[in-house]
């Protein structure tokens, strides 16, 4: 005996709803062949089968984190999460495309729409935001004491167009009056090739020796690195040895938290089902917020630190109430700046608008209609 779902209402005192009812067969849609189901079964399927399977990659954050273990559920999504390192993610979304939505470097991005490659579009979520001064490190005998004393340095960077690089040749050129094209730059392989600026020096690192190992040697200045190094403490300082108060001054002066990665989905997905980029989005919106409600919460503290309440607290203090925002209007200082710097640096084919960057149904107006309607 199977079950199926009556296409009669059951009429009773309180109700007028579907039940089910026996049946020698069950019939499910895009289901060719009779099946047996238990009762949990098949109220998975039934959930299933009306979903749009998707899988996205993305770093493990404690604001992706209610995403990983199903706390958040992106409405009308069959989602599976990949928890994957950043550069991992990259190179195989840019070179294989293998993910229907990923975790991606803005700067990659940005200068990919330059060149026309319309392979992916993104949602204005920022998984990650960093400062990058504190990116700077130097030998702690090298005698570079200040950005300005890095003029005719050489820099060793592992990809010459990641996002942090850009961030930090920007802040040089415009905070310090370090142009690039005063610094040989030592790189790394790149996540994809790109036209290197003709009027920037770049030496190709061709030897089995890391960037980091050519620092403590000096056979490099300094040294941009989106992770510490091992050295760092022993035969290695960061350039600003004050990091935090120089990048809050940076925050105060020009309202940048630089952003270091998007979330981009596959164009040709998104022109099918545009519902999906909304969807998205405001999962991600809650995962971010159940992150921050979690985090200040004072009947058990769920990080590591002390004083994280206060942390939160003065924190909240320079930023407002939302810190980590996800918004194109609330990031315009950092947007604008970004591709300024691509720009500038000769990175990207021309300049982009912002517009061009982004799915047009994520933003404000949605908002402000639901919100005027009482259905917020």
């Amino acid at each position: 005996m199977y079950w199926r779902r009556s296409t009669e209402p059951r009429l009773t005192q309180n109700c007028q709803c579907p039940h089910w009812i026996p049946t020698k067969s069950l019939s499910l849609p895009g289901i060719e062949k009779t099946i047996v189901l238990d009762f949990g079964q098949r109220e998975r399927l039934l959930h299933r089968v009306h979903k749009l399977k998707l899988t996205l990659a993305c770093g493990r954050y404690d604001r992706t984190q209610p995403l990983i273990d199903g706390r958040v559920q992106p409405v009308g999504v069959d989602l599976t999460f990949l928890p994957l390192r950043p550069g991992e993610i990259f190179w195989r979304m840019l070179n294989h495309g293998e993910f229907d939505a990923s975790e991606m470097s803005l700067s990659s991005y940005a200068i990919l729409r330059s060149e026309g490659d319309r392979r992916f579009i993104a949602i204005p979520v920022f998984p990650s935001r960093v400062f990058r001064h504190s990116a700077l490190y130097v030998g702690t005998d090298s005698g570079i004491e200040r950005p300005e004393d890095l003029k005719g340095k050489r820099i060793g960077v592992g990809d010459y167009q990641m996002t942090a690089a850009v961030w930090i040749r920007g802040l040089l050129a415009h905070e310090y009056d370090v142009r690039p094209e005063e610094i040989t730059w030592v790189v790394g392989n790149p996540i994809r090739s790109i036209k290197p600026p003709d009027s920037v020096r770049i030496k190709f690192l061709h030897t089995d020796a890391t960037l980091e190992t050519m620092l403590v040697r000096g056979e490099i200045d300094a040294l941009i690195s989106v992770m510490i190094p091992e050295d760092l403490g022993k035969s290695v300082r960061r350039l600003f040895r004050d990091p935090r108060k120089v990048e809050l001054e940076y925050y105060r002066k020009t309202r940048i938290f630089p952003i270091m990665h998007t979330l981009v989905l596959k164009t040709d997905l998104y022109e099918e089902s545009p519902w999906l980029a909304v969807s998205l989005y405001h999962a991600f919106c809650r995962a971010r917020e159940l992150a921050h409600q979690s985090m200040y919460d004072t009947n058990a503290l769920v990080v590591s630190l002390p004083w994280i309440i206060d942390e939160v607290e003065s924190t909240r203090g320079i930023f407002g109430p939302q810190i980590w925002d996800y918004s194109i209007e609330g990031s315009l200082p950092t947007l604008n700046a970004l591709i300024h710097y691509l720009d500038e640096q000769k990175l990207s084919r021309r300049r982009m608008k912002i517009d061009e960057l982004f799915v047009p149904n994520v933003g404000p107006a949605l908002a402000d209609y639901l919100r005027a309607t009482g259905e917020d």
